[in-house]
C-alpha cells in the first residue's frame, strides 16, 4: 500500500493536538472550569428505584439476633446474610444505630431499631452493586413514614447532592419485621456517585459533644434502667466514668435528683413541705423568663463544647479548636486537610473569596429545601447537627441528613426561623419566613452570606421560585407523594412493629401532604412581596409524629400508642 510522504508529519501533528487538548482538559478540571464527573452506580437504579417496595431479608441465627437486640446500645456488629430483592450477600455486618431514637426504642416495649448494614465488615471489598453501606431507618417519630423520603426527593429535585432512598419491607428469616426506609449511607459510594473517584473530605459535625452522638444525629441518652457502668466507660471514655450504677438515677451536683422520683418526704411531718430555700428566686423575673443558670455554649445544651466549630465559625488556627469537626471525619484527616478547612472557615467567617470557598449554587439550593421543610433539628436549629459538610480543594457545601423531626416536630426545642414563624402549630410552620433572620445568621456563617448580600439573596429567592414552580406548580410533588402513599399503604397496614396505628399513619400522611401544599402557597406569597401570609391549615402537628414518639424515655409509651391497633394483620410477602 502506498504511503504519502506527509503521513508521518500528519500523525505527529495530530498527536500534538491531542496532547494539548488533554492538558487543557486537565488544567480546566483542576481550576474548576469544568465539573468533575460523578461515577454512575448500579445500585441507584436497583435498590433505590422508587417505583417498588424492595424486599430485604435478614438471615441470622436466633441467638445472634436476640443478643444484638438485647445489647443494642453497644452498637456492635453481628454477622448475617442479607438477601436484597432476591440477591444474597454473605458475611454482611449489621448493627443497631442511632442515639435518641436508639435509646427510646431500647427503653420501650419495641425492638424495632434502625440498623446500619456494612457489606464489607467481614468480607473485604464486598458491596451491593457498588454500595458500601446501607442505613435501614425505622421511621420512629414519624407517623407519616414520609418526612425523610419526601425531603430527600425534594433535595434531589432542587439539584442538591442528597442520599438516595427507597422503601423496603424487612423480613427476618422470612418472617415480616416491618416497613423501613432504606437510605444510602454518606460514605465512599455516595462520594464516588456524586463527586467522582477523586472526591474530597466529608465531615458530620455535631455540637452535642464528642462521643455523645449516634448515627441519626441525636444525642445518646443513658439508659438509667439497664446501664452497665463498665460498658459505658469503655464505650464513651472517661466522661461516663461517673455514670450511675445499674438501676440508679443520676445525681445532680447539689444532691438533687435528675429526671427521677421526687424528694424523699417520708420523714416530713404531715402536710409539711421540704426545704426549698436553695431554689433560685423567681419573684422578680419577667413573665416567662427563666433565672440565670450560668452561661452555656451557643447552639446546644450546656456542657457540650465545639459549638462554634460546628456552626462553621472560624475560631483560630489551632486544629484542636475544631475537634467537633475533625473527629467526625468520614474518611479521616491529615494536617493538610485540617489546614485547608480552617483556611476556608476563616474566609467564610470574614466573607472573603466566597465563590472560591463555597459552592454557592449548591448551598443556596440546599437551604431552599431545608427552609421549606422547617427542620429545627439541624444546622439552623439550636442543637447544631444533622448535616454533612463536604470539602474539596477548599470549597465547601452541605449534604442533607435526617429530617424525621422536620415540620415543627421538635416541639419548640428548635432554633429561630425568623419573621412571623414563632409558635408550634401547622399554620406557623406553613407561614414561616423564607428568609432567616439575624438571630440565626449572626452565628451561622454558612447561612449568613446569603442574607448579608443583596445579590445572593436575590439568587436564593430565584432558586426558591424555580423550585416551587418546577416541583409544586407542575404537580410533580403531588404525583411523587401520592404514588409513594399508594405504594406503601398496604405494607404499613401489615407492619407488625410500627410505632403508630394504621389510622394514625393515614391521618399523619394526609396532614403532611396538606402542609407541604400550603407551604408552597405561602412561599409564593412571600416571594410576591407578602412578608406575612396567613394561610391557615387545619392539621394537628402532633399527628405527624414528634420527639416523644414512644411516650418519652420511659417504657410503656409504645404499647400505649398501639393499644387500639388491629392485631389480626396478614403479613405481606414479595
Amino acid at each position: 500500500m502506498s504511503k504519502s510522504k506527509y503521513t508521518n508529519l500528519i500523525c505527529i501533528v495530530v498527536i500534538i493536538v491531542m496532547l494539548i487538548g488533554t492538558v487543557g482538559i486537565i488544567g480546566a478540571a483542576c481550576s474548576g472550569a469544568i465539573p468533575v464527573m460523578s461515577t454512575a452506580q448500579e445500585y441507584e437504579s436497583t435498590l433505590f428505584a422508587t417505583d417498588t417496595v424492595h424486599a430485604i431479608d435478614i438471615q441470622m441465627a436466633d441467638s445472634d439476633w436476640n443478643a444484638m437486640l438485647e445489647n443494642a446500645l453497644a452498637e456492635e456488629y453481628y454477622e448475617a446474610n442479607i438477601v436484597i430483592d432476591g440477591e444474597t450477600l454473605y458475611g454482611v455486618g449489621i448493627r443497631p444505630k442511632g442515639n435518641t431514637s436508639l435509646t427510646q426504642v431500647a427503653n420501650s416495649d419495641s425492638d424495632r431499631f434502625s440498623f446500619k448494614v456494612e457489606f464489607d465488615q467481614y468480607v473485604g471489598g464486598q458491596n451491593y452493586k457498588g454500595l458500601d453501606k446501607l442505613v435501614l431507618n425505622n421511621l420512629v417519630q414519624d407517623n407519616t413514614y414520609m418526612k425523610d423520603y419526601t425531603t430527600y426527593q425534594m433535595m434531589r429535585a432542587a439539584g442538591v447532592d442528597a442520599p438516595l432512598c427507597s422503601f423496603a419491607n424487612i423480613t427476618l428469616n422470612g418472617e415480616v419485621w416491618g416497613l423501613y426506609l432504606a437510605v444510602e449511607a454518606v460514605e465512599t459510594s455516595f462520594a464516588e456517585r456524586n463527586y467522582g473517584s477523586n472526591f474530597g473530605e466529608i465531615y458530620k459535625p455535631d455540637s452535642m459533644g464528642l462521643n455523645q452522638m449516634g448515627d441519626d444525629g441525636n444525642m445518646k441518652m443513658p439508659d438509667w434502667n439497664n446501664q452497665n457502668s463498665e460498658q459505658a466507660e469503655a464505650a464513651t471514655g472517661e466522661q461516663n466514668a461517673q455514670m450511675p450504677q445499674r438501676g440508679e438515677r443520676p445525681q445532680m451536683p447539689n444532691g438533687g435528683n435528675f429526671g427521677g422520683a421526687p424528694p424523699d418526704m417520708s420523714g416530713m411531718p404531715s402536710g409539711e413541705m421540704p426545704d426549698m430555700s436553695n431554689m433560685p428566686d423567681m419573684s422578680q423575673m419577667p413573665n416567662g423568663e427563666m433565672p440565670n443558670m450560668g452561661e452555656r455554649p451557643m447552639g446546644g445544651f450546656g456542657g457540650f463544647g465545639g459549638n462554634e466549630a460546628v456552626a462553621l465559625q472560624y475560631i483560630d488556627d489551632d486544629s484542636d479548636s475544631y475537634d467537633a469537626i475533625f473527629e467526625s471525619s468520614v474518611f479521616g484527616t491529615d494536617n493538610g486537610d485540617k489546614t485547608r478547612l480552617i483556611k476556608s472557615l476563616k474566609q467564610l467567617s470574614s466573607g472573603e473569596n466566597l465563590e472560591s470557598i463555597v459552592d454557592t449554587d449548591e448551598v443556596m439550593r440546599y437551604f431552599t429545601v431545608h427552609n421549606f421543610v422547617q427542620n429545627d433539628d439541624s444546622y439552623t436549629g439550636s442543637l447544631l447537627h444533622n448535616y454533612y459538610l463536604y470539602e474539596e480543594n477548599g470549597q465547601l457545601s452541605m449534604i442533607p441528613w435526617d429530617y424525621n423531626l422536620a415540620y415543627g416536630a421538635m416541639g419548640g426545642m428548635g432554633g429561630n426561623r425568623g419573621g412571623e414563624s414563632g409558635g408550634n402549630s401547622a399554620t406557623s410552620v406553613v407561614n414561616a419566613a423564607i428568609d432567616y433572620d439575624e438571630t440565626t445568621t449572626e452565628t451561622r456563617p454558612m447561612l449568613a452570606w446569603i442574607f448579608n448580600n443583596s445579590d445572593y439573596k436575590t439568587t436564593y429567592h430565584e432558586l426558591y421560585s424555580e423550585f416551587i414552580t418546577n416541583y409544586f406548580d407542575s404537580g410533580e410533588f403531588a404525583k411523587m407523594y401520592d404514588n409513594a402513599i399508594s405504594l406503601i399503604s398496604t405494607y404499613v397496614e401489615a407492619d407488625p412493629t410500627k410505632f403508630c396505628t394504621y389510622e394514625q399513619f393515614q391521618t399523619g400522611a394526609a396532614g403532611l401532604r396538606q402542609i407541604c401544599l400550603a407551604r408552597a402557597e405561602s412561599v409564593k406569597a412571600q416571594l410576591a412581596g407578602n412578608a406575612t401570609p396567613n394561610i391557615e391549615v387545619d392539621v394537628d402537628l402532633s399527628s405527624l409524629g414528634s420527639m416523644n414518639a414512644l411516650g418519652g424515655m420511659g417504657r410503656g409509651g409504645f404499647e400505649e400508642r398501639r393499644q387500639n391497633e388491629n392485631n389480626a394483620e396478614t403479613p405481606i410477602t414479595q
